[in-house]
């Protein structure tokens, strides 16, 4: 049989119902991947669930799921997604395992989130590359591969054709990111608008391993003023100003936005301008310097740090990559 190539027509993803599974890993991928989405007018994925055998597959919670598709199938889309395996533990079926290494031959772009990493390390597809997956399995991961580079602290890790996600809401991220590698940073934040989510989170693992999730008076006064920001990004901002927009002291607002958001408000302003820039970067052919303007950066010095600190390339690659050629609104207002 001739495997050189994926035999599935286009924008095909699968993803491995596996038993035990929480219906959250699978619901990440079916709420991207799978709802239509006509209002964004470009040809949307085609979503298979797929499972390793035949017979219901147990999901946490006494459900079950059932699915026609097995693993011949799932080898045979794009991209193949491995949302967890049921033990970190143990080893992978074989027969899952050869299905990764017949789509990874066959051109697929082979996805892990989570824990699903061991399966993509156990097929060897990890070997020599840097991967991710949930900071409580790093060091697991690390000690039973050790020809895979661990990083603990990111989001995700995309090494072009193998791509692997932290633990389970990281999904998200990594799915937001297949959609800005397919469509383009406007569909992405379109897309995480919709999920109501950061287009890209400011970041690695570790501000989440232990931090609390709390609200507080001020929150609704803090969205208020993050929203007024996001309408004025290419205007000097500072935190006295945004605190005025929330009617605080400096003081005060700083520790209703950290309590609020995880992180400060500068860092969230920097990240917000480098994501304001990239439809700028894909539609039109301004400079650099032009559009670290329009985004807001004093200098094109300071976009380009904290343009490759947050999307860990540069402005040029960016564009190199990604730029459509046409022209897209926020490019007419140059």
């Amino acid at each position: 049989m001739h495997v050189s190539q994926i035999t599935r027509p286009g924008r095909s993803v699968s993803v491995l119902a596996y038993d035990g599974m929480s219906a959250f890993e699978l619901g990440i991928v079916t709420e991207v991947f799978g709802l239509p989405r006509p209002e964004l007018d470009v040809p949307w994925y085609d979503l298979t669930v797929c499972s390793q055998g035949p017979g219901p597959v147990r999901v946490v919670g006494g459900a079950f799921l059932n699915t026609p598709h097995g693993l011949e199938v799932f080898s045979a889309a794009h991209t193949v997604i491995v949302p967890g395996v049921p033990d970190v533990t143990g080893d992978p079926a074989p027969e899952l395992t050869a299905a990764l290494r017949l789509a990874h031959r066959r051109g697929a772009r082979v996805v892990s989130i989570c824990s699903g990493a061991f399966a993509l390390a156990a097929a060897g597809l990890l070997d020599g590359r840097r991967a991710t997956t949930h900071w409580r399995h790093a060091d697991l991961l690390r000690r039973r591969y050790p020809k895979v580079r661990v990083d603990a602290n990111a989001l995700y890790v995309d090494e072009h054709d193998v791509i692997t996600g932290a633990g389970s809401a990281a999904g998200l991220d990594v799915c937001t990111h297949l959609v800005r590698k397919d469509h383009g940073a406007a569909i992405a934040n379109a897309v995480a608008r919709r999920l109501v989510i950061q287009p890209h989170r400011d970041g690695g693992q570790a501000q989440y391993i232990e931090t609390p999730v709390t609200a507080g008076p001020g929150d609704d006064r803090i969205a208020r003023s993050m929203a007024w920001a996001l309408e004025h990004l290419p205007e000097a901002l500072t935190v006295e100003t945004l605190a005025r927009q929330a009617h605080m002291s400096t003081r005060t607002y700083l520790r209703h936005f950290a309590r609020a958001t995880g992180t400060s408000p500068i860092r969230w302003l920097i990240t917000q301008r480098v994501q304001a820039s990239l439809p700028l970067l894909e539609t039109s052919d301004a400079s650099v310097e032009q559009i670290a303007a329009a985004a807001g950066f004093d200098t094109a010095v300071t976009y380009r740090h904290h343009f490759g600190r947050i999307m860990r390339t540069s402005p040029t690659a960016y564009r190199r990559a990604f730029h459509t050629g046409e022209v897209g609104p926020a490019s007419r207002a140059l």
